[in-house]
């Protein structure tokens, strides 16, 4: 549900202008129609990823490979290594992947960025808390969608946050280490950036609303196709791309304003997640997902703006945690709203939810809707009015 949710205008973009085979975890549903032929493998599995990339290679010309899943995009890019198509270093995407290396490699080429310590321990955690200086960010070196990630604000709040950090942090491929950062105080936004033979454009920025301390919740998303941030932004996004070694591809590259100047968070080598990239076509016209996919076959991408208007997104979340009893929007609203481009539930009536630290912000999710409108503020008023209109209930869980 969550990939046809969040992914499925991906798919469906690319398949408008390609002919797609696709390598998958188990037999395709609703990607079916979209598809001229499939292999089920696990795409971690890089022996099991060659093998079906192979035998779909024995039976069609492959002009392309990609991936818009962050834990796939090593083993993809070998694998475009291994077909003799194009692909960004996949030495170069572990850089992205291990958050201590793209620090490494952001302080060599001058890239603003947060201090940052690799721990393995509590105690080493510990230690470097106070060097780096409270409040701090712990982080997994190796996860993706603010995962394991937490706001310590002082020593005795040390320990539970590295035992919910570690956690994540074990599950990681490319480190299982956790990172102690600088807390970069300040708004936080992504630039969307499209690199196609190492020359990057910046195409548009998305200002975030984060929420939900100590965690680090990301509750909605706008990008405006006008907005003034960008020429403040751009410059970094791309000299963090270069530190990198990003050659091809769509990126999503998150930082922090702090005093009005850009420090990077984090570079993400693939399409965002949260419906960014739909965001981005509703706002500027321009198609990242066909961006992408153009990239990987060799072809310059078309970046030409169409539209010049704002969308946002707004992330549906339960108020406690508990079990789902009714979730639905006014009909009668919805059809005179025509700024509201759609709702989507992603969970059903019955489901558990349940918050952090217990559970996980995307696991908790119900849905989302996303507005849109001439400027940012007005998409974003129109999605505030929209979540007016919801239906949320729940019955709370009971404490064990």
């Amino acid at each position: 549900m969550e990939a046809q949710a969040y992914r499925g205008y991906c798919l469906e973009n690319v398949a408008a202008h390609y002919d797609v085979v696709l390598i998958c975890g188990a037999e395709p549903t609703w990607e079916r129609e979209f598809l001229l032929d499939w292999e089920v493998a696990d795409p971690t599995d890089q022996a099991a990823l060659s093998a079906a990339g192979r035998a779909l290679a024995e039976r069609h010309e492959l002009a392309g490979v990609m991936t818009w899943t962050e834990w796939y995009l090593v083993p993809v890019a070998r694998l475009a290594r291994q077909l003799g198509l194009r692909t960004t270093a996949p030495e170069a995407l572990q850089g992205c992947r291990n958050k201590s290396t793209s620090r490494v490699l952001f302080a060599r080429h001058g890239v603003p960025s947060a201090a940052s310590v690799s721990v393995a321990t509590k105690g080493e955690a510990a230690d470097a808390a106070q060097r780096v200086g409270y409040p701090v960010v712990l982080k997994p070196a190796s996860h993706a969608a603010s995962i394991g990630v937490i706001r310590v604000n002082a020593p005795d709040e040390l320990p539970g946050a590295y035992a919910f950090a570690a956690q994540a942090a074990g599950q990681g491929v490319e480190s299982t280490r956790v990172l102690v950062e600088e807390y970069l105080d300040g708004p936080e936004v992504s630039v969307e950036c499209v690199t196609y033979r190492g020359q990057t454009t910046v195409v548009a920025v998305t200002r975030k609303t984060v929420g939900m301390p100590p965690f680090f919740e990301e509750l909605a998303h706008v990008v405006d196709a006008s907005d003034p941030l960008l020429a403040t932004v751009a410059p970094v996004a791309v000299a963090a791309l270069d530190a990198l070694g990003v050659s091809d591809g769509v990126s999503h590259v998150e930082m922090r304003l702090v005093d009005g100047r850009p420090h990077l968070i984090e570079v993400n080598a693939r399409i965002a997640g949260d419906m960014i990239g739909h965001l981005v076509h509703l706002a500027t016209g321009v198609d990242l997902a066909r961006a992408a996919a153009d990239i990987a076959c060799g072809q310059a991408p078309d970046l030409t703006p169409t539209r010049s208007q704002a969308a946002a997104i707004r992330l549906i979340y339960p108020a406690y945690s508990g079990t789902l009893t009714a979730r639905h929007v006014d009909a009668e609203f919805a059809a005179r709203a025509d700024w509201l481009e759609r709702v989507c539930f992603q969970r059903q009536a019955g489901d558990q939810l349940v918050l952090p630290p217990q559970g996980d912000m995307f696991s908790a999710r119900i849905g989302f809707l996303i507005t849109t409108g001439p400027t940012a503020a007005d998409a974003q008023a129109r999605a505030t009015e929209a979540y007016r209109h919801l239906t949320i209930q729940l019955t709370p869980s009971v404490p064990a």
